[in-house]
């Protein structure tokens, strides 16, 4: 018998969007997207968008576990989406105190868990780095993790250094790309937060249990470091076996922004079907690194699917990534040392 959601959550989700309302949106795509169905859910997925952006992220990835049978919360991170001529002068207000984040997230946390038996966590980039904390502060909490190319670095060790320390007005250099519905720019000193954030994520995977984690990464991504990523993941694993981690060949050109064909990821269901793969799955790293190898020897879908407990969709899916024709030669896509 299905269990339906509780009133009282149902009246702070309609409660999310009236606050959003009052206080006014820069546009329609930076609301919360709340994906409900009108029971409890077996998992329910929680996601973070990345810095300056919004839950329109998410939607496609949202939508598609929501048609799983799902319960999907994106809700908008504190200061971001509102309406506002914001500039240099009039910067959009954005925290430079993480804990407002981080208690943002452990709100939104136990609201996740009014709705679905197991929590998963996703977030890109910022997003990322909060969802990581998560994984690592809440691990009981968290069924699993969803990194997309979490922000641990920036790719240039000397931009972190004036991050650190310039207190300027910075706006992105693809501030008119497609899809980009968030801000144009920011302070430095709200982008500064995450980085000492990412210090203590690393430090914290060192000799802690996570909650299990697929990192997915890029090689075409211009704006974070992927050694950084790669270093994390290697800690993880270490400490959680059941944990994956995949990159994208530089030929795809998926760049930072990975979520959506309206951010210029022509790819877009590549990610959504690792997504699956991996919460649909138990398969630890080891496992997982076996599978691959099967598949790239041209063993047969009934042959690898004996060891594979998710449906025959998804493991045609994921070998077809495993693939030359994705650009994943020699199982580099795979492999966080290559």
């Amino acid at each position: 018998m299905k269990v339906a959601i509780p009133t009282n959550t149902a009246e702070i989700l309609k409660q999310v969007h009236q606050l959003e309302s009052t206080v006014g949106l820069k546009n329609e795509a930076c609301r919360s997207k709340f994906l409900i169905h009108p029971y409890f859910t077996s998992k329910v997925f929680l996601f973070l968008h990345g810095f300056t952006a919004g839950p329109y992220q998410f939607e496609p990835l949202g939508q598609a576990f929501f048609k799983k049978g799902h319960n999907v919360l994106i809700p908008l991170q504190p200061g971001h989406g509102r309406s506002g001529n914001w500039s240099r002068k009039n910067p959009p207000p954005l925290p430079t105190d993480i804990q407002i984040y981080q208690q943002f997230l452990l709100k939104w946390l136990q609201i996740a868990k009014t709705l679905g038996q197991q929590v998963v966590i996703g977030g890109l980039s910022t997003g990322g780095t909060l969802a990581a904390w998560l994984a690592l502060e809440y691990p009981q909490e968290i069924d699993s993790t969803l990194l997309f190319t979490p922000y641990l670095a920036s790719r240039y060790s000397l931009l972190d250094q004036l991050i650190k320390i310039l207190p300027i007005y910075f706006e992105w250099f693809n501030k008119d790309a497609s899809g980009n519905f968030g801000y144009k720019g920011f302070c430095l000193k709200s982008l500064r937060i995450f980085l000492q954030l990412a210090k203590e994520v690393s430090e914290k995977a060192q000799g802690c249990v996570s909650a299990p984690i697929l990192m997915v990464c890029s090689e075409a991504d211009r704006a974070v470091n992927l050694s950084k990523q790669q270093d994390f993941f290697r800690k993880v694993v270490k400490q959680q076996p059941k944990s994956w981690y995949y990159c994208f060949d530089d030929s795809l050109h998926i760049e930072h922004r990975m979520m959506t064909k309206l951010e210029d990821n022509d790819y877009e269901e590549l990610v959504i079907t690792l997504a699956k793969a991996f919460v649909e799955s138990d398969l630890t790293w080891v496992e997982f690194e076996q599978i691959a190898k099967q598949i790239t020897q041209g063993q047969t879908y009934d042959q690898i699917m004996l060891k594979l407990n998710f449906d025959g969709q998804v493991s045609q899916q994921l070998a077809a990534m495993m693939t030359q024709a994705f650009g994943c030669e020699h199982l580099n896509c795979i492999d966080p040392d290559s």
